[in-house]
Protein backbone atom coordinates (compact mmCIF):
# COMPACT_ATOMS: atom_id res chain seq x y z
CA UNK A 1 0.00 0.00 0.00
CA UNK A 2 0.91 3.84 -0.20
CA UNK A 3 0.83 5.99 2.25
CA UNK A 4 -2.03 8.30 2.52
CA UNK A 5 -2.58 11.81 1.17
CA UNK A 6 -5.92 13.82 1.03
CA UNK A 7 -5.14 16.36 -1.23
CA UNK A 8 -5.39 14.71 -4.64
CA UNK A 9 -3.58 15.93 -8.20
CA UNK A 10 -7.01 14.81 -10.14
CA UNK A 11 -10.38 14.77 -8.81
CA UNK A 12 -11.15 11.58 -11.42
CA UNK A 13 -9.13 9.94 -13.81
CA UNK A 14 -9.97 8.10 -16.78
CA UNK A 15 -7.86 5.55 -18.64
CA UNK A 16 -8.71 5.42 -21.96
CA UNK A 17 -9.50 7.55 -25.09
CA UNK A 18 -12.25 5.09 -26.67
CA UNK A 19 -15.72 5.97 -27.59
CA UNK A 20 -16.56 4.31 -24.02
CA UNK A 21 -14.00 6.54 -21.68
CA UNK A 22 -14.94 9.62 -23.99
CA UNK A 23 -18.75 9.09 -23.20
CA UNK A 24 -17.82 8.70 -19.56
CA UNK A 25 -15.34 11.87 -19.21
CA UNK A 26 -18.29 13.74 -20.85
CA UNK A 27 -20.90 12.54 -18.74
CA UNK A 28 -18.90 13.41 -15.36
CA UNK A 29 -17.52 16.21 -16.61
CA UNK A 30 -21.79 17.11 -17.03
CA UNK A 31 -21.97 16.70 -13.74
CA UNK A 32 -19.48 18.92 -12.17
CA UNK A 33 -16.70 16.64 -11.83
CA UNK A 34 -13.05 18.17 -12.55
CA UNK A 35 -12.14 15.19 -15.16
CA UNK A 36 -8.48 14.48 -16.28
CA UNK A 37 -8.44 11.31 -19.41
CA UNK A 38 -5.59 10.02 -20.54
CA UNK A 39 -5.19 7.66 -23.89
CA UNK A 40 -1.70 6.31 -24.66
CA UNK A 41 -2.39 6.46 -28.44
CA UNK A 42 -1.47 9.81 -29.86
CA UNK A 43 -5.84 10.07 -30.93
CA UNK A 44 -8.71 9.27 -29.24
CA UNK A 45 -10.53 5.86 -30.59
CA UNK A 46 -7.17 4.65 -31.75
CA UNK A 47 -8.25 1.01 -31.51
CA UNK A 48 -12.05 -0.94 -30.91
CA UNK A 49 -13.90 2.17 -31.54
CA UNK A 50 -12.59 2.94 -34.80
CA UNK A 51 -12.36 -0.35 -36.26
CA UNK A 52 -15.92 -1.50 -36.11
CA UNK A 53 -19.22 -1.11 -38.36
CA UNK A 54 -19.97 1.95 -36.87
CA UNK A 55 -24.01 0.91 -36.93
CA UNK A 56 -26.35 2.56 -34.47
CA UNK A 57 -27.99 -0.69 -33.07
CA UNK A 58 -31.74 -1.47 -32.35
CA UNK A 59 -31.33 -3.92 -29.47
CA UNK A 60 -32.32 -7.13 -31.02
CA UNK A 61 -29.80 -9.76 -29.80
CA UNK A 62 -29.17 -9.11 -26.29
CA UNK A 63 -30.40 -11.24 -23.52
CA UNK A 64 -33.62 -8.96 -21.54
CA UNK A 65 -32.49 -7.41 -18.94
CA UNK A 66 -28.81 -7.71 -19.47
CA UNK A 67 -26.64 -4.61 -19.58
CA UNK A 68 -26.32 -5.14 -23.20
CA UNK A 69 -30.12 -4.83 -23.84
CA UNK A 70 -30.56 -1.72 -21.61
CA UNK A 71 -27.70 0.25 -22.18
CA UNK A 72 -27.65 -0.32 -26.26
CA UNK A 73 -32.10 0.60 -26.24
CA UNK A 74 -31.30 3.58 -23.94
CA UNK A 75 -28.32 4.46 -25.50
CA UNK A 76 -29.62 4.87 -29.04
CA UNK A 77 -31.98 7.17 -28.33
CA UNK A 78 -29.14 9.14 -26.58
CA UNK A 79 -26.65 8.59 -29.43
CA UNK A 80 -29.78 10.12 -31.85
CA UNK A 81 -30.04 13.14 -30.01
CA UNK A 82 -26.55 13.98 -29.31
CA UNK A 83 -25.69 13.46 -33.00
CA UNK A 84 -28.43 15.60 -33.97
CA UNK A 85 -27.84 18.34 -31.18
CA UNK A 86 -23.96 18.46 -32.12
CA UNK A 87 -23.92 17.93 -35.99
CA UNK A 88 -22.41 14.50 -35.94
CA UNK A 89 -23.17 13.07 -39.73
CA UNK A 90 -25.71 9.94 -39.22
CA UNK A 91 -28.59 8.34 -41.07
CA UNK A 92 -30.93 6.18 -39.94
CA UNK A 93 -30.96 3.65 -43.33
CA UNK A 94 -32.75 0.84 -41.31
CA UNK A 95 -31.73 -3.04 -41.60
CA UNK A 96 -32.92 -6.06 -42.86
CA UNK A 97 -32.65 -8.82 -40.59
CA UNK A 98 -32.91 -11.43 -42.75
CA UNK A 99 -33.47 -16.02 -42.72
CA UNK A 100 -31.85 -17.06 -45.89
CA UNK A 101 -33.81 -20.42 -45.86
CA UNK A 102 -37.17 -21.87 -44.12
CA UNK A 103 -34.56 -23.21 -41.92
CA UNK A 104 -33.98 -19.74 -40.49
CA UNK A 105 -37.47 -18.89 -39.56
CA UNK A 106 -37.33 -19.77 -36.25
CA UNK A 107 -33.73 -18.33 -35.55
CA UNK A 108 -35.29 -15.15 -36.78
CA UNK A 109 -38.55 -15.12 -35.06
CA UNK A 110 -36.93 -15.83 -31.58
CA UNK A 111 -34.49 -13.10 -32.09
CA UNK A 112 -37.73 -11.06 -32.89
CA UNK A 113 -39.18 -11.87 -29.46
CA UNK A 114 -35.82 -10.99 -27.87
CA UNK A 115 -36.01 -7.68 -29.10
CA UNK A 116 -39.68 -7.15 -28.15
CA UNK A 117 -38.39 -8.16 -24.46
CA UNK A 118 -35.72 -5.36 -24.92
CA UNK A 119 -38.77 -2.96 -25.90
CA UNK A 120 -37.73 -2.61 -29.61
CA UNK A 121 -41.49 -2.44 -30.94
CA UNK A 122 -40.45 -1.05 -33.92
CA UNK A 123 -40.24 -4.29 -36.17
CA UNK A 124 -41.82 -5.43 -39.20
CA UNK A 125 -42.10 -8.94 -40.10
CA UNK A 126 -41.53 -9.35 -43.90
CA UNK A 127 -41.77 -12.22 -46.13
CA UNK A 128 -40.17 -12.89 -49.18
CA UNK A 129 -41.93 -10.73 -51.91
CA UNK A 130 -42.45 -7.86 -49.51
CA UNK A 131 -38.40 -7.97 -49.04
CA UNK A 132 -37.69 -8.50 -53.02
CA UNK A 133 -40.08 -4.97 -53.34
CA UNK A 134 -37.74 -3.32 -50.67
CA UNK A 135 -34.32 -4.22 -51.96
CA UNK A 136 -34.72 -6.28 -55.66
CA UNK A 137 -31.46 -7.77 -54.92
CA UNK A 138 -31.67 -9.71 -51.72
CA UNK A 139 -32.77 -13.12 -51.35
CA UNK A 140 -34.71 -14.52 -48.62
CA UNK A 141 -37.40 -16.56 -47.40
CA UNK A 142 -38.05 -13.91 -44.50
CA UNK A 143 -37.07 -10.70 -42.71
CA UNK A 144 -37.57 -7.99 -40.41
CA UNK A 145 -36.86 -4.56 -40.89
CA UNK A 146 -35.73 -2.23 -38.12
CA UNK A 147 -36.17 0.83 -39.00
CA UNK A 148 -34.70 2.54 -35.86
CA UNK A 149 -30.97 0.77 -36.90
CA UNK A 150 -28.97 3.34 -38.09
CA UNK A 151 -24.81 4.23 -38.54
CA UNK A 152 -22.88 7.41 -37.60
CA UNK A 153 -19.38 8.87 -37.91
CA UNK A 154 -17.65 7.61 -35.24
CA UNK A 155 -14.82 9.52 -35.19
CA UNK A 156 -16.84 13.09 -35.57
CA UNK A 157 -18.63 11.14 -32.35
CA UNK A 158 -15.73 11.17 -30.63
CA UNK A 159 -14.36 14.31 -31.43
CA UNK A 160 -17.09 16.27 -30.66
CA UNK A 161 -17.17 14.26 -27.18
CA UNK A 162 -13.40 15.28 -27.02
CA UNK A 163 -14.92 19.35 -27.13
CA UNK A 164 -18.11 18.68 -24.76
CA UNK A 165 -14.64 17.45 -22.17
CA UNK A 166 -12.57 20.60 -22.81
CA UNK A 167 -15.12 22.50 -22.91
CA UNK A 168 -16.32 21.60 -19.38
CA UNK A 169 -13.20 22.23 -17.89
CA UNK A 170 -11.72 18.69 -18.70
CA UNK A 171 -8.91 17.28 -19.93
CA UNK A 172 -7.29 15.20 -22.73
CA UNK A 173 -3.61 14.04 -22.86
CA UNK A 174 -2.46 11.57 -25.48
CA UNK A 175 0.32 9.72 -26.02
CA UNK A 176 0.31 8.71 -21.91
CA UNK A 177 0.36 5.34 -20.38
CA UNK A 178 -0.50 4.05 -17.45
CA UNK A 179 2.02 1.80 -16.29
CA UNK A 180 0.89 1.22 -12.91
CA UNK A 181 -2.28 1.59 -10.77
CA UNK A 182 -2.44 1.53 -6.69
CA UNK A 183 -5.05 2.21 -3.76
CA UNK A 184 -3.83 4.61 -1.19
CA UNK A 185 -4.66 4.35 2.64
CA UNK A 186 -7.40 6.53 3.37
CA UNK A 187 -8.81 6.50 -0.04
CA UNK A 188 -8.09 7.64 -3.99
CA UNK A 189 -5.35 6.37 -6.07
CA UNK A 190 -1.82 6.54 -7.20
CA UNK A 191 -0.88 6.41 -10.80
CA UNK A 192 2.35 5.92 -12.67
CA UNK A 193 2.52 7.52 -15.97
CA UNK A 194 4.95 6.94 -19.26
CA UNK A 195 4.59 9.88 -21.58
CA UNK A 196 6.97 9.68 -24.50
CA UNK A 197 9.58 7.91 -22.14
CA UNK A 198 9.10 10.63 -19.71
CA UNK A 199 7.89 9.11 -16.42
CA UNK A 200 5.11 10.74 -13.94
CA UNK A 201 3.56 10.19 -11.21
CA UNK A 202 -0.11 11.63 -10.05
CA UNK A 203 -2.83 10.84 -7.52
CA UNK A 204 -6.54 10.73 -7.87
CA UNK A 205 -9.63 10.64 -5.95
CA UNK A 206 -11.63 8.84 -8.61
CA UNK A 207 -10.46 6.23 -11.13
CA UNK A 208 -12.40 4.80 -14.18
CA UNK A 209 -10.60 1.99 -16.18
CA UNK A 210 -11.85 2.35 -19.78
CA UNK A 211 -8.84 0.56 -21.64
CA UNK A 212 -10.91 -1.81 -23.95
CA UNK A 213 -8.65 -4.36 -24.62
CA UNK A 214 -6.35 -3.54 -21.95
CA UNK A 215 -8.50 -3.33 -19.45
CA UNK A 216 -8.13 -6.68 -17.75
CA UNK A 217 -4.67 -6.21 -17.82
CA UNK A 218 -4.76 -2.95 -16.17
CA UNK A 219 -7.07 -4.12 -13.29
CA UNK A 220 -5.58 -7.74 -12.86
CA UNK A 221 -2.13 -6.03 -12.14
CA UNK A 222 -3.42 -3.63 -9.30
CA UNK A 223 -5.58 -6.35 -7.51
CA UNK A 224 -2.27 -8.34 -7.85
CA UNK A 225 -0.11 -5.72 -6.03
CA UNK A 226 -3.29 -5.31 -3.15
CA UNK A 227 -2.89 -6.66 -0.03
CA UNK A 228 -5.65 -8.82 0.65
CA UNK A 229 -5.10 -8.51 4.48
CA UNK A 230 -7.35 -5.78 4.74
CA UNK A 231 -11.16 -6.96 3.84
CA UNK A 232 -13.67 -5.41 3.68
CA UNK A 233 -11.81 -2.63 1.86
CA UNK A 234 -9.92 -5.25 -0.64
CA UNK A 235 -12.34 -7.82 -0.86
CA UNK A 236 -10.72 -10.94 -2.85
CA UNK A 237 -11.66 -9.83 -6.43
CA UNK A 238 -10.54 -11.44 -10.06
CA UNK A 239 -10.95 -9.10 -13.07
CA UNK A 240 -12.58 -11.21 -15.69
CA UNK A 241 -10.44 -12.13 -18.55
CA UNK A 242 -10.23 -10.77 -22.13
CA UNK A 243 -10.36 -12.52 -25.12
CA UNK A 244 -9.12 -10.84 -28.39
CA UNK A 245 -11.57 -11.79 -31.62
CA UNK A 246 -10.22 -9.97 -34.31
CA UNK A 247 -12.50 -9.09 -37.83
CA UNK A 248 -11.62 -8.44 -41.18
CA UNK A 249 -13.65 -6.21 -43.62
CA UNK A 250 -13.76 -6.22 -46.95
CA UNK A 251 -14.97 -3.26 -49.05
CA UNK A 252 -17.32 -3.68 -52.38
CA UNK A 253 -15.81 -2.38 -55.67
CA UNK A 254 -18.33 0.12 -57.00
CA UNK A 255 -22.07 0.93 -55.71
CA UNK A 256 -23.94 -1.18 -53.75
CA UNK A 257 -27.49 -1.91 -54.99
CA UNK A 258 -29.07 -2.04 -51.25
CA UNK A 259 -30.34 1.08 -49.30
CA UNK A 260 -30.51 -0.41 -45.98
CA UNK A 261 -28.06 -2.77 -43.89
CA UNK A 262 -28.19 -6.37 -44.62
CA UNK A 263 -27.50 -8.73 -41.44
CA UNK A 264 -28.10 -12.58 -41.90
CA UNK A 265 -28.57 -15.08 -38.59
CA UNK A 266 -25.86 -13.86 -35.95
CA UNK A 267 -22.80 -17.37 -35.83
CA UNK A 268 -20.81 -17.65 -33.16
CA UNK A 269 -18.69 -14.49 -31.68
CA UNK A 270 -20.33 -12.34 -33.82
CA UNK A 271 -23.31 -11.36 -35.93
CA UNK A 272 -22.31 -12.79 -39.25
CA UNK A 273 -20.83 -11.59 -42.88
CA UNK A 274 -23.41 -8.35 -42.22
CA UNK A 275 -23.41 -5.22 -44.86
CA UNK A 276 -22.91 -2.15 -44.06
CA UNK A 277 -22.76 1.31 -45.12
CA UNK A 278 -20.84 4.36 -44.43
CA UNK A 279 -21.81 8.27 -44.56
CA UNK A 280 -20.93 8.12 -48.80
CA UNK A 281 -23.28 5.20 -49.43
CA UNK A 282 -20.13 2.83 -49.78
CA UNK A 283 -20.86 -1.14 -48.84
CA UNK A 284 -18.23 -3.37 -46.77
CA UNK A 285 -18.64 -6.47 -45.49
CA UNK A 286 -17.73 -8.01 -41.93
CA UNK A 287 -16.34 -8.96 -39.58
CA UNK A 288 -15.99 -12.29 -39.53
CA UNK A 289 -14.52 -14.28 -36.33
CA UNK A 290 -10.54 -15.12 -35.65
CA UNK A 291 -10.11 -16.42 -32.07
CA UNK A 292 -6.25 -14.27 -31.53
CA UNK A 293 -3.77 -13.91 -28.46
CA UNK A 294 -2.13 -10.64 -29.21
CA UNK A 295 -3.06 -7.07 -31.06
CA UNK A 296 -2.21 -7.05 -34.99
CA UNK A 297 -4.17 -5.42 -37.38
CA UNK A 298 -2.55 -7.55 -40.32
CA UNK A 299 -5.02 -8.33 -43.19
CA UNK A 300 -4.60 -11.85 -43.38
CA UNK A 301 -6.46 -13.20 -46.14
CA UNK A 302 -4.86 -16.88 -46.19
CA UNK A 303 -4.16 -17.02 -49.93
CA UNK A 304 -7.45 -16.01 -51.33
CA UNK A 305 -9.52 -18.36 -48.24
CA UNK A 306 -10.60 -15.05 -46.08
CA UNK A 307 -12.17 -14.13 -49.41
CA UNK A 308 -13.56 -17.19 -50.81
CA UNK A 309 -15.32 -17.47 -47.53
CA UNK A 310 -16.77 -14.22 -47.65
CA UNK A 311 -18.26 -14.19 -50.95
CA UNK A 312 -20.01 -17.62 -50.16
CA UNK A 313 -21.16 -15.92 -46.83
CA UNK A 314 -22.30 -13.24 -48.92
CA UNK A 315 -23.98 -14.78 -52.10
CA UNK A 316 -26.14 -16.69 -49.51
CA UNK A 317 -28.44 -13.30 -49.16
CA UNK A 318 -26.82 -11.87 -52.59
CA UNK A 319 -26.14 -14.53 -55.21
CA UNK A 320 -25.65 -11.62 -57.26
CA UNK A 321 -22.51 -10.56 -56.00
CA UNK A 322 -19.97 -9.70 -58.87
CA UNK A 323 -16.75 -12.16 -59.01
CA UNK A 324 -13.98 -10.55 -57.92
CA UNK A 325 -15.79 -7.48 -56.40
CA UNK A 326 -14.29 -7.83 -53.05
CA UNK A 327 -11.23 -5.77 -51.43
CA UNK A 328 -8.98 -5.89 -48.48
CA UNK A 329 -10.43 -3.34 -45.89
CA UNK A 330 -9.69 -3.12 -42.58
CA UNK A 331 -9.23 -5.44 -39.26
CA UNK A 332 -10.56 -4.62 -35.57
CA UNK A 333 -10.24 -6.29 -32.25
CA UNK A 334 -13.16 -6.60 -30.12
CA UNK A 335 -12.77 -7.30 -25.85
CA UNK A 336 -14.88 -10.26 -25.49
CA UNK A 337 -15.78 -12.23 -22.11
CA UNK A 338 -15.93 -15.29 -23.64
CA UNK A 339 -14.46 -17.71 -26.16
CA UNK A 340 -14.48 -19.78 -29.06
CA UNK A 341 -17.76 -21.68 -28.72
CA UNK A 342 -18.97 -20.09 -25.59
CA UNK A 343 -22.17 -17.88 -25.14
CA UNK A 344 -21.61 -14.48 -25.78
CA UNK A 345 -21.40 -12.56 -22.38
CA UNK A 346 -22.30 -9.12 -21.04
CA UNK A 347 -20.49 -6.12 -20.73
CA UNK A 348 -19.00 -5.93 -17.31
CA UNK A 349 -18.85 -2.57 -15.35
CA UNK A 350 -17.66 -3.08 -12.08
CA UNK A 351 -18.11 -0.86 -9.02
CA UNK A 352 -17.26 -0.76 -5.58
CA UNK A 353 -20.08 -3.23 -4.82
CA UNK A 354 -18.31 -5.78 -6.64
CA UNK A 355 -14.76 -5.72 -6.20
CA UNK A 356 -14.82 -3.67 -2.84
CA UNK A 357 -12.28 -0.65 -4.12
CA UNK A 358 -14.10 2.85 -2.66
CA UNK A 359 -13.83 5.50 -6.29
CA UNK A 360 -12.77 2.82 -9.32
CA UNK A 361 -14.96 1.53 -11.87
CA UNK A 362 -13.76 -1.05 -14.14
CA UNK A 363 -15.33 -1.56 -17.43
CA UNK A 364 -14.40 -4.60 -19.28
CA UNK A 365 -15.99 -6.42 -22.33
CA UNK A 366 -17.02 -3.44 -24.39
CA UNK A 367 -17.16 -4.51 -27.66
CA UNK A 368 -20.63 -4.19 -29.66
CA UNK A 369 -22.77 -2.89 -29.01
CA UNK A 370 -20.41 -0.75 -27.12
CA UNK A 371 -20.55 2.48 -29.67
CA UNK A 372 -24.14 2.25 -29.41
CA UNK A 373 -24.88 2.21 -26.11
CA UNK A 374 -21.33 4.76 -25.25
CA UNK A 375 -23.73 7.58 -23.89
CA UNK A 376 -25.79 5.28 -21.83
CA UNK A 377 -22.68 3.46 -20.45
CA UNK A 378 -21.01 7.21 -19.26
CA UNK A 379 -24.49 8.08 -17.12
CA UNK A 380 -24.24 4.25 -15.87
CA UNK A 381 -20.81 5.01 -14.65
CA UNK A 382 -21.63 8.44 -13.10
CA UNK A 383 -24.34 6.90 -11.30
CA UNK A 384 -21.60 4.92 -9.69
CA UNK A 385 -20.10 7.13 -8.55
CA UNK A 386 -22.78 9.32 -7.36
Amino acid sequence: MVSGRIAFDVETLVIGGGVAGLAIAHALVERGRRVLLVEMHDHVGAETSSRNSEVIHAGLYYPPGSLKARLCVTGKAMLYRFASDNGVPFKRLGKLLVATSAAEISKLEAIARTAALNGVDDLERLDGSAVEALEPDLACAAAYLSPSTGIIDSHALMTALEGHIQAGGGDVVFGTRVTSLAPVDGGGFAIALDSGGASDTLSAREVIIAAGLWSSDLARSMFAATSPSSPPRHAPYAPPATFFAKGHYFTLAGKAPFRRLIYPMPEDGGLGVHLTLDMAGAAKFGPDVTWVDRVSYDFDDGCGARRAAFEAAIRRWWPGLPRDALNEGYTGIRPKLSSAGEAAADFAIHGPETHGLAGLVALYGIESPGLTASLAIGAHVAALLS
